[in-house]
């Protein structure tokens, strides 16, 4: 057995205050924890203060033509069948583009509205159960240059009523003068009045002096719809009319084609490339995205006038301007097809979600239910009377399957590496990889010679946790991007960085491993693990580089603040809470004025909504929150694991039987976490627009293994600690709930 070295030993007792004999014990100065805080603290505000640098601008050109196609899809392209796209987006930058609207559903009204407004704007209040109903906007001709469109100034006054201010005609008012192709390119090409300035039902057969005419040409390639034979067809026009408008183009001219909408209920990923000078072989990419290779539709509008040589409208357009970046395989089936595919997997993504919530959901009520008369007769007495103790082999069960649901999620985001979405039944294949690991977990868990540990599943499932989605963060958040405990970019709510779910599992992790590993040392030092810990959880999921997620960070700051103050022990007082949240809003205007000094364009989430609060222009943004609070609340099965994991945890804490207050007793540093984690993770789904989801996920990994806690506290309430270090309890001495504290007192 391997000795540690007397000044190691010297050192953790100094910092653990237990007296060995023959080592003289030094008190630490209490002022070199609060010296550690501090400089934890300003190192997390540093990380978050770092930003990726913006790349050079794109070369200006002197015409943009924007080809658009309701529908058309990226598995609609063929090299035989659709020459001129294939060529097309072969030498161009390439990108999934988003058609998120107003509605949940954009149909092609919608996406043609959104391109004209640069913001998510919406034709008419309707849910669309089948197929999208087909464009026809009430469009004359007064004249032989230009047209009408009659509904736009009822439009615009709609669209003034939803909560993106979102105003119809604002890139075409934007520019000088517009040219429109068919009736799509109308609706986009309108000015807020209703004026489209030059208007053709078709396609010329010759267009170069039509294209030539504005500095914006916008061409409605068609509608791309069905399946079989009837789709082809429709592609195979969008194809050729494409064709005639390559070889027609300007000089010094820059071709953007889209997918501009759904043509069903289905949300899909759609075709997005620009092809001229300085867009060649590249993806696509946006800073509202900021992922490569993803943009979205309101992206364009501020795309076109970034080519051009324009500025965008102040506080008009919700998109932001797309570049290209390197990195795009050279073939073009490689970049698209494959394991590439990303709106094949962004669909199974979202049936198999719904169906894991749902699963785990069931799972984990039944779990609690009979976890409750397993806690009832749990609890010892140390007298002759009370209930038999349930058989040692149930509760051997319990805790198994309590471990594995606990490591549920950690699972299932693993799982999202393997390919199982290109599987036939991507649905049996995900359960089948998550449920293999679920089981690996659980074995290496139960497995290790500490399992009797009474903290030992609670911190390893913890620290599984914040290490799978800690370094997935790391390594880009590929796992959470179109993955089924992650998000889908088909959604068009977020492309990058940390999800509401992996956001709770993070924090959860985080504090609670916090919480195990300070009960290792002296009060005095116990904020220091919990800060130390929560500021690498703060830049984790603050920083543009990893979470992407500054009002997550936020509310991981205030979190971390409570579970500091907690820790050294005592209940979370009105002074205490008053000074964390002083320490967070410390943080958090040091993070605000940072991103305020920014210029406009380049200012993350938090600083444009203080912005708009400054300008009195933050309506509409506490409107979209409190919607998106409202359907996901309604929406995510998160939500009923959430209230189930609430009700489990007042029952464990609460009622006659309930364990988690002897263990909160023994140990602070736990009670300090899930205060912490109850306040980040709520602070996070409110302010973030998921409501419960956040708490949710993180209820999904704490409260089985702190149920797991509760029945092995229960079942040594009657135990006694002896100074030797061992219980009276069958257990024997493995099962120890002492703190340094209960050590100290015990060696005197």
């Amino acid at each position: 057995m391997t000795t540690r070295p007397r000044w190691f030993a010297a050192a953790l007792d100094r910092i653990r205050r237990v007296r060995r004999p023959g080592i003289p014990v030094r008190r630490v100065s209490d002022w070199v924890p609060y010296a550690l805080v501090v400089l934890a603290g300003l190192a997390s505000l540093a990380g978050l203060a770092v930003r990726p640098a913006t790349g050079p601008p794109q070369q200006p050109v002197d015409y943009v033509v924007l080809a658009g196609a309701a529908g058309l899809r990226w598995d609609d392209l063929d090299p035989q069948r659709t020459p001129a796209l294939w060529r097309q987006a072969s030498r161009g930058s390439i990108g999934w583009m988003s058609v998120r609207s107003a509605h949940r559903t954009t149909c092609p009204s919608d996406g043609w509205l959104t391109l004209g407004a640069g913001n998510y704007a919406a034709w008419e209040s309707r849910t669309v159960r089948s197929a999208c109903p087909p464009l026809g906007p009430d469009l004359t001709q007064p004249d032989d240059l230009g047209a009408n469109l009659g509904q736009q100034r009822t439009l615009v006054r709609a669209n003034e009523q939803l909560p993106y201010g979102a105003v119809p005609g604002a890139l075409a008012e934007s520019v000088r003068c517009t040219v429109a192709v068919g009736t799509g390119a109308a609706v986009a090409a309108a000015r807020p009045f209703g004026r489209v300035d030059r208007y053709e039902a078709t396609l010329p057969a010759d267009p170069r002096g039509l294209l030539s005419t504005c500095v914006l040409s916008i061409v409605d390639l068609g509608t791309v719809t069905g399946t079989g034979r009837a789709r082809e067809t429709a592609v195979a026009r969008a194809d050729a009319m494409l064709a005639r408008v390559v070889a027609a183009r300007p000089a010094r001219s820059l071709i953007v084609v889209a997918g501009v909408s759904d043509t069903g209920p289905s949300s899909r990923l759609h075709v997005a490339f620009a092809e001229g000078d300085g867009w060649n072989g590249g993806w696509l990419t946006s800073a509202g995205t900021g992922r490569d290779g993803y943009l979205e539709l309101v992206d364009l509008a501020p795309t076109v006038l970034s080519a051009l040589g324009r500025a965008s409208p102040e506080k008009v357009f919700a998109g932001r301007t797309a570049t290209s970046v390197p990195g795009r395989p050279a073939d073009l089936a490689d970049a698209v097809r494959g394991d590439r595919d990303a709106d094949r997997r962004a669909t199974a993504q979202r049936g198999v979600a719904r169906e894991f919530f749902t699963v785990l959901t069931i799972l984990q009520l039944v779990l609690f239910v009979l976890a409750v008369p397993l806690i009832v007769r749990a609890r010892r007495h140390a007298g002759p009377r009370g209930p038999a103790s349930p058989p040692r082999l149930l509760i051997d069960a319990a805790e198994i399957a309590l471990t594995a649901a606990a490591l549920a999620i950690p699972a299932a985001l693993v799982a999202d590496a393997a390919p199982w979405w290109r599987s036939d039944r991507p649905g049996l294949a995900f359960g089948a990889v998550t449920l293999l690991l679920m089981v690996l977990g659980t074995a290496a868990i139960r497995l290790a010679p500490r399992y009797r540990r009474t903290l030992w599943p609670l911190g390893v499932v913890a620290a599984i946790g914040a290490a799978v989605v800690g370094v997935d963060l790391l390594t880009g958040a590929q796992l959470q991007l179109n993955g089924v405990a992650g998000y889908s970019a088909a959604q068009g709510g977020r492309y990058a960085g940390v999800g509401s779910v992996g956001l709770g599992v993070l924090v959860t992790g985080v504090l609670v491993l916090a919480g195990c590993l300070a009960q290792w040392l002296r009060k005095p030092w116990r904020p220091v693990i919990v800060v130390l810990l929560g500021g690498f959880a703060v830049i984790m999921v603050g920083s543009p580089y990893l979470g992407a997620d500054p009002i997550g960070a936020i509310a991981v700051t205030a979190g971390v603040c409570v579970a500091a103050v907690v820790s050294a022990g005592g209940w979370l007082t009105l002074a205490r809470f008053v000074w964390a949240a002083m320490a967070g809003l410390a943080v958090t205007i040091g993070f605000a004025v940072m991103d305020l000094a920014r210029p406009p364009l380049e200012r993350g989430s938090l600083g444009r909504v203080l912005s708009a609060l400054a300008d009195g222009t933050a309506g509409p943004a506490v409107q979209r929150v409190a919607a998106a609070n409202g359907q996901s609340l309604v929406d995510s099965p998160l939500t009923l694991i959430a209230v189930f994991g609430v009700l489990m945890m007042v029952f464990c804490q609460f009622s006659p039987w309930g364990g988690l207050n002897r263990l909160f007793g023994l140990h602070p540093a736990l009670r300090a976490a899930g205060a912490g984690t109850s306040v980040a993770t709520l602070v996070a789904g409110v302010f973030g627009g998921s409501a419960l989801t956040v708490v949710g996920a993180a209820a999904a990994v704490a409260v089985p293994t702190a149920v797991l806690t509760t029945l092995r506290v229960l079942d040594h309430a009657a135990d006694r600690t002896r100074p030797d270090g061992e219980t009276d309890g069958p257990g024997g001495p493995g099962l120890s709930l002492r703190t340094p504290d209960e050590d100290h007192l015990a060696a005197r």
